[in-house]
């Protein structure tokens, strides 16, 4: 059976109550509201009137409404969970390289790839796969058909994996959002070539594919909330960015360009130093390419 056809009869199959299309529904209407508080996109000067309190509020510490609505919107069942405190709390305090961010991330001239690659490690505490980021991201351009709700490289993989075939799956690219770009477009052309899913949106496309082909790396756990017995998913963000790092050593090896025992130096140094990861990685990065 080809994966057209599979991908065909699991969609045909999927959500037969319209449950998960109506929460969709009510998601995408409080991104709207969002939107109309947050006029960056519409309005480019608002970007320079943006309150640090819309980002964390101190004494007593507090994530701002901007975060607030990210945390309890876009977290998509089996998406990485992360404690983002000290990030919310470094984009008040670092708000002039947040503000240059967010006009990347509105910038319709930038692509996919550019506004991920954008220099978000600045912010201390980002994430190497930039979870975060691509939320933002997803937040400011979703109305535009191109981003699609995965915010993890990994998860991305996993699903063109499932959806388009392992000859789609490319593992080399010079920035993480390249690859992110690359895999985005290879799920949305899987979309849009069946009638049944073309008209779905892309919050309703990614939900169905967590549903359908969960990711390896996460792991079922039960979560009280309200008294209430609940399954959602786990998964180490320190786990994926590990993951990623050895993919790279591997691939240095394999063309010669490290040793086994720069390979195990290298693995001793992302472990003992988690602040000079970033650095690391893009170092690495650029041995690979030389």
């Amino acid at each position: 059976m080809s994966k057209n056809t599979l991908l065909q009869e699991k969609a045909a199959a999927y959500d037969k109550n319209n449950a998960i299309k109506h929460e969709v529904n009510i998601t995408l209407g409080r991104l709207k509201e969002f939107r109309q508080k947050f006029t960056f996109a519409e309005n480019l000067a608002s970007i320079e009137w943006l309150d640090a309190d819309k980002l964390y509020k101190v004494n007593p510490d507090e994530v701002g409404e901007f975060f607030q609505f990210i945390e309890k919107n876009l977290n998509i069942q089996g998406t990485p969970i992360q404690n983002n405190s000290n990030l919310y709390r470094n984009t008040r305090l670092q708000i002039k390289e947040f503000r240059n961010l967010l006009r990347t991330t509105v910038d319709d001239r930038k692509s996919l790839a550019q506004k991920v690659d954008a220099p978000w490690e600045r912010l201390g505490g980002m994430s190497q796969d930039k979870f975060l980021a691509k939320k933002i991201i997803y937040c400011f351009n979703y109305e535009k058909g191109h981003v699609l709700p995965v915010f993890a490289n990994q998860h991305m993989r996993h699903f063109v994996n499932r959806v388009v075939g392992v000859a789609a799956v490319q593992t080399k690219y010079l920035s993480l959002g390249q690859e992110y770009e690359h895999y985005t477009t290879e799920l949305l052309n899987a979309k849009n070539s069946l009638p049944l899913t073309k008209d779905w949106d892309n919050l309703y496309f990614a939900r169905f594919l967590y549903a359908t082909y969960p990711p390896p790396d996460t792991e079922p756990i039960g979560v009280n909330v309200q008294s209430e017995r609940k399954i959602g998913n786990a998964v180490s963000n320190e786990q994926l960015e590990l993951q990623g790092f050895m993919r790279l050593l591997g691939d240095l090896q394999k063309q010669g360009k490290i040793s086994g025992e720069q390979f195990r130096e290298n693995r001793q140094l992302w472990m003992q130093q988690p602040s000079e990861r970033e650095a690391l990685i893009q170092r690495l990065k650029r041995l690979l390419t030389n």
